[in-house]
């Protein structure tokens, strides 16, 4: 299916969000996770500047994505151009109609970044199904049955640190919770047994998330080369 040509898709500093836009957004977050934290939701709102809303004709939302295009300075990357995918939850009657892709396109393209080699990409992941796309990319970290090297270790770090967490795992990639649920996505998870694999140390209980980077067009050099310097 393709997305209806009367939905409306409003790009927001989430700073400038107004009441409606907010309970908005939180009522999606609801419908999308069972026991939905609002308290994360909120900090999301915080640490992330924009927010991608969608309404049909009505008014009526029909999903949001929040994110963020930044310039960070990374280890031994000066001034990398970022972008930080954030929550993006669609009312099921909008599903499956390219709407997901579209908010998350919109709410990371809300300001332009200036011209680089490269781009990063980076989320923080609940389950395989929402990593799938993004492990698919040659430079994704983490990835199954390799330990991630000194250098991207440091990068998902501060990447993490973008996020405003708190406490990251450099090896597995895990950004701790602050001990409670961000919520249970109400949805059937289609995985392979594989697919869990790094998902395993993800405690969805305490609010861990799994973050994952991958860069475009390609790497920078030495990317994957454990003798590479942290910084």
């Amino acid at each position: 299916m393709t997305l209806p040509a009367d939905l409306r898709i409003a790009v927001i500093p989430t700073a400038d969000l107004g009441p409606l836009d907010r309970d908005a957004i939180l009522a999606l977050f609801r419908q999308n996770y069972r026991e939905a934290n609002a308290a994360y939701l909120e900090k999301s709102l915080h640490v992330l500047a924009f927010a991608a809303i969608a309404r049909d004709p009505e008014g009526r939302p029909a999903g949001f994505a929040l994110g963020e295009p930044r310039v960070i300075d990374l280890p031994r990357l000066p001034a990398q151009p970022v972008r930080l995918a954030g929550l993006c939850c669609v009312d099921p009657a909008f599903r499956r109609q390219g709407l997901f892709r579209r908010l998350e396109h919109d709410v990371l393209s809300a300001r332009p970044l200036p011209a680089a080699p490269r781009y990063l990409s980076a989320g923080r992941m609940a389950h395989p199904a929402s990593f799938r796309t993004m492990s698919a990319n040659p430079t994704v970290v983490p990835r199954r049955g390799m330990t991630p090297t000194p250098w991207q270790q440091a990068v998902g770090a501060a990447i993490a640190a973008a996020y405003g967490t708190r406490e990251f795992d450099a090896e597995t990639f895990v950004c701790r919770g602050t001990g409670a649920p961000i919520g249970w996505p109400i949805i059937e998870i289609e995985a392979a047994p594989e697919e869990w694999e790094l998902f395993r140390p993800v405690d969805r209980t305490r609010g861990d998330s799994l973050l994952g980077i991958a860069w475009s067009p390609d790497a920078p050099p030495g990317w994957d080369d454990p003798a590479a310097p942290a910084s």
